[in-house]
């Protein structure tokens, strides 16, 4: 009867300390959340935010015609699930604010304004700053004005460097002058032949949809005025903060040697990484592999950052 009452308690003690460890994997990885932030200007930018809001924090920036909706495979993946990820729609993009003005565009001051407002109101500590392709002006622009005292390192991933580079861009004319044609079917066709240009992999038709549809919502206004955005580089050239050059070597919108070579010429500092089998997408088309490497740059960046 002992041995018996024993073995009882001893599975109310499994039991309890099992639903214990559960209660502490959902409090560790709470439900997404989404919310908004305003920035100086008077944008209202929509954030997202998941994980473990405990862990280290990465602020994802996507690029042009994207959303937070770009980052999806991250915020599955394992190698990330300790992570706080933060994310939020660019100006012009996804469900933040659509303004009007050029200037709200073309002022690169703005989009650093937005990624310091986001930064500040989600109280992130150190984050890693993940920009692609225009995410990387995004970040540029945030060295330049507000350094890189809040933040724990930045990735490029196939970050636009310089706008309207002949070296560092590709050049695809008529679909850049079609994004702004007045007639819908055009311009839709054009985002259709942009977003195809991002892979060398093409995602799934559901996952591809998906993104054609977060295109057309993008602001016409942005879209006209974003090539003429100011890209000062003299905070990329100044940080202190380990810098990450993450690209994909069949890249068909950035050329990625170039741009890589241009950072590398600002910052000697600056690491690379090259995917051999991806285009401007890696984060897409190899996202195990991305997630790991930026798990273990995250990682080193906060080691840096904790001996400093």
């Amino acid at each position: 009867m002992y041995l018996f009452s024993s073995r009882i308690r001893a599975h109310a003690l499994a039991s309890f300390l099992l639903a214990a460890l559960l209660a502490a994997s959902s409090l560790l990885h709470a439900a997404p959340r989404h919310f908004t932030v305003t920035a100086p200007d008077g944008v209202v930018l929509a954030v997202q935010e998941s994980g473990n809001p405990a862990g280290p924090a990465i602020v994802l920036i996507h690029g042009l015609l994207g959303s937070h909706m770009n980052w999806e495979a991250q915020r599955a993946s394992p190698a990330l699930q300790g992570y706080r990820l933060i994310s939020y729609d660019l100006r012009g993009h996804g469900r933040s604010g659509q303004p009007r003005d050029a200037r709200a565009y073309s002022e690169g001051r703005r989009w650093a304004d937005d990624l310091a407002a986001v930064i500040a109101a989600t109280g992130a500590h150190k984050p890693v700053l993940v920009g692609w392709s225009l995410g990387g002006v995004v970040i540029s622009n945030y060295l330049a004005a507000h350094g890189d005292g809040r933040i724990g390192g930045a990735v490029y991933v196939d970050g636009v460097i310089e706008m309207g580079h002949p070296e560092q861009i590709a050049p695809h004319p008529a679909i850049y002058r079609d994004l702004n044609a007045d007639d819908l079917a055009t311009r839709l066709d054009a985002q259709r032949a942009f977003l195809a240009l991002c892979f060398a992999t093409r995602p799934g038709k559901a996952t591809f949809e998906r993104l054609l549809g977060a295109a057309a919502m993008a602001s016409w206004d942005m879209q006209a005025a974003v090539f003429a955005l100011d890209v000062p580089l003299g905070g990329l050239a100044r940080t202190q903060a380990p810098v990450l050059l993450l690209y994909g070597a069949r890249d068909a919108l950035v050329n990625a040697e170039p741009a890589m070579a241009r950072v590398r010429q600002l910052n000697p500092r600056a690491t690379r990484i090259v995917y051999a089998g991806s285009g401007h997408a890696p984060f897409a088309e190899e996202p195990e592999r991305f997630s790991r490497d930026l798990a273990r740059f995250v990682d080193a960046a906060a080691a840096r950052g904790a001996q400093r």
